[in-house]
């Protein structure tokens, strides 16, 4: 080894090199720790601008400040600030306050803040101090050769919202409570409107009336049964979905926590699912949420059953079912029921009554909230076998009416009708026509008379709202009670249903009381030989009854109601509403009995198609006779009460009552809640 490479070798020579690294690792050290202290001086500061803020813009929300003169919101702003140590008049201090509302932006979903003087949405304020350079920006500063100053300006923003009231009106459309002796009926009910054959029971009724859905938990079930990402509720109502779907996103709800009750809930759930068929419905035509309603108002419940019902509604107006369905109340009646929905109902709304524009039609405010019930119409039929006495009235009662008749119809109709007993001609082999009447036969299942109701939507919505305290509170509704449009007789099947949904479209035909049929016979050796041709029904006429009939008559007294529901009676969003019931109610048979007590007994001329024809006029008081026996038999012992004990339960469970059944409201004014929303 050579003598220069000896010496670099020695340790004493590296003793300055650690030194220097030590050095320099020292000095590395107390910048960062210069960087620390000084950023968290910085951050502190930030904090503490940032805890002002949001306490003044949550304080002026909360209070319901504005920006208008007098600017109480910038009052309410202030006051906050100086009780949290931050004095606005200080050198270097300032606050802003500004109104505004909220807006989403499409590309990203975030919330911003667009000023609004005229809002009291929002309430955005920016505060903001002088505080010391940092140390780094200090030393940068010195590099740059021109003089910079000691201070920058450090703000913070927050942006708060107060809770808006929010309004919900329902409808419940079957009664809330049910026994053994209903079920049938709403099997049938339900099966109509399906169009097919449905048998719950009373057990799985029950179960479906006592049980409610909450709308925030059947949504969140419903997105992650459908595989949506979407962050807001929206999507969720706005999907086209197919009734058996929504119905199993409900039995997936249910099973979740399992019980002996939701067992048979769930199981009348699958027996209705395998009804409805593949038709499909957007769900937020039927709960109709306002744009922009926070997440709060979908805590609200819905009654299982009345969902269900609005679902079957929409299924059949989906599938054009005009489905028949028969109750046999024997030894009665015999009922045979079609329904056909026009318009599915909208069940459920809920919203801000603040954004209602009172000065916009209902139909064209964007923000309103309302409800309305279905559009249908209805056949129903009634066979009554208990009038099989009247076919054996008074002989001689029925033989000189028609012996009566005979000589008006020959004048009228220029015929040779013999009457009953023929004359002598006749038995001297003279053709002759005869008259053989029938009284009120239609078959083995007794006398038929048919019921065609038109019944539009009658509808309900919020006019306005007080909310002096979370308290003390009243929400303003006004219902438009349903147009009826009543046909009372014989009515073509075929032409029950028309495409046209003009009421007046249906045409019913006068119920028969007597169809005086008539032959042509001859007749030899006092009638011992001879032909007859075959019966003509209603050759020789009739005598029916004519209703007059109930044309776009409103029901109740007055085409609208203003109602008022009011704390206590009015309950918080989340709970079950308050229903005020009996709201323009009248009943069908109370309507109905009008029209059968205006019945007229008349005799008709035949048609070529042997159906009653025009009136005969100059009977005089030919009908006395039977004018008594239809009055006391046919109208007040049999068609009054059976439209009272049969027509009122069975439009009451469709939900086609005359009035906009039972409407519910909740209201939450939300005085004091506010949140952060930037």
């Amino acid at each position: 080894m050579s003598r220069l490479n000896r010496d670099v070798a020695q340790p004493a020579r590296q003793r300055g090199a650690i030194g220097l690294v030590a050095a320099l690792t020292l000095a590395l050290a107390m910048l960062f720790m210069l960087t620390v202290i000084d950023s968290g001086r910085l951050y502190l500061e930030k904090r503490s601008l940032q805890r002002v803020a949001d306490m003044s813009a949550l304080e002026a929300a909360t209070l319901k400040g504005n920006c208008a003169a007098g600017s109480s919101a910038a009052q309410f702003a202030r006051q906050s600030a100086i009780r949290n140590g931050f004095d606005p008049e200080a050198e270097g201090q300032a606050i802003r306050v500004a109104c505004g509302t909220l807006s989403v932006d499409a590309a990203d979903s975030r919330r911003t803040f667009v000023e609004n003087t005229t809002s009291t949405q929002a309430v955005q304020v920016i505060v903001s101090r002088a505080v010391q350079r940092s140390v780094a920006a200090g030393i940068a500063a010195s590099f740059s050769g021109e003089p910079q100053a000691g201070t920058f300006t450090l703000s913070a923003r927050a942006v708060a919202a107060a809770a808006p009231p929010l309004a919900q009106l329902s409808l419940r459309n079957i009664a809330a409570g049910i026994d053994s002796s209903q079920s049938p009926l709403l099997d049938l009910l339900f099966s109509s409107l399906l169009g097919g054959n449905l048998q719950l029971g009373a057990a799985s009724w029950k179960g479906l009336l006592d049980t409610d859905l909450k709308l925030l938990d059947y949504l969140d079930r419903l997105k992650l049964d459908l595989n949506l990402t979407a962050l807001d509720y929206n999507q969720v109502l706005a999907t086209n979905v197919t009734i058996s779907q929504l119905i199993q996103s409900m039995i997936n709800l249910l099973q979740t926590n399992s019980t002996a009750t939701t067992a048979v809930t769930v199981q009348g759930l699958k027996t209705l699912q395998a009804a409805v068929g593949s038709a499909t419905v957007t769900l937020g035509d039927l709960i109709k949420v306002q744009g922009g309603t926070d997440i709060a108002g979908l805590s609200t419940s819905l009654r299982l059953v009345d969902l269900l019902q609005t679902l079957a509604q929409v299924a059949n107006k989906k599938n054009g079912i005009t489905a028949s369905a028969q109750i046999n109340l024997a030894p009665l009646a015999m009922i045979t029921t079609r329904i056909q929905v026009i318009e599915p109902p909208q069940l459920s709304a809920i919203g801000d009554p603040s954004k209602i524009n009172p000065a916009l039609p209902v139909a064209s405010d964007p923000n309103r909230i309302y409800v309305r019930t279905a559009q249908t119409r209805a056949l129903v039929s009634i066979n009554l076998p208990l009038l099989d006495v009247l076919n054996k009235p008074p002989l001689s009662a029925v033989t000189g009416l028609v012996g009566s008749l005979t000589p008006i119809l020959n004048s009228a109709l220029s015929l040779d009708i013999k009457g009953l007993l023929g004359g002598v001609g006749c038995l001297l082999g003279a053709k002759c026509m005869f008259t053989d009447f029938k009284f009120m036969t239609s078959g083995t299942a007794g006398p038929r008379i048919d019921l065609s109701l038109a019944l539009a939507a009658a509808e309900s919505y919020v006019t306005g709202y007080t909310c002096t305290s979370n308290t003390n509170k009243s929400l303003n509704v006004r219902t438009t009670a349903t147009l009826l449009n009543a046909r009372l007789g014989l009515i073509d099947s075929a032409a029950a249903f028309p495409a046209s949904t003009d009421p007046l479209a249906v045409v019913a035909q006068p119920l028969p009381i007597i169809d005086i049929g008539t032959q042509t016979c001859t007749q030899l050796l006092g009638g011992l030989l001879g032909t007859c041709t075959a019966r003509v029904p209603f050759g020789g006429g009739g005598v029916g009854l004519s209703f007059n009939p109930l044309n776009n008559a409103i029901v109740g007294t007055a085409a609208s109601i203003n109602s008022t529901f009011t704390s206590p009676n009015l309950p918080e969003i989340g709970t079950p509403p308050y229903y005020l019931g009996n709201v323009a109610t009248v009943l069908p048979s109370t309507v109905l009995d009008g029209l059968v007590s205006g019945v007229k007994v008349q005799v008709y001329k035949p048609l070529a198609n042997n159906a009653l024809g025009n009136v005969i006029t100059g009977t005089g008081t030919l009908l006395n006779t039977l004018l008594g026996l239809v009055n006391t038999e046919i109208i007040d012992k049999t068609l009054k009460p059976l439209l009272t004990a049969l027509i009122d339960p069975l439009l009451n469970g469709l939900g086609l009552t005359l009035n906009p059944t039972d409407v519910g409201a909740n209201l939450s004014c939300n005085i004091g809640q506010a949140t952060l929303v930037i």
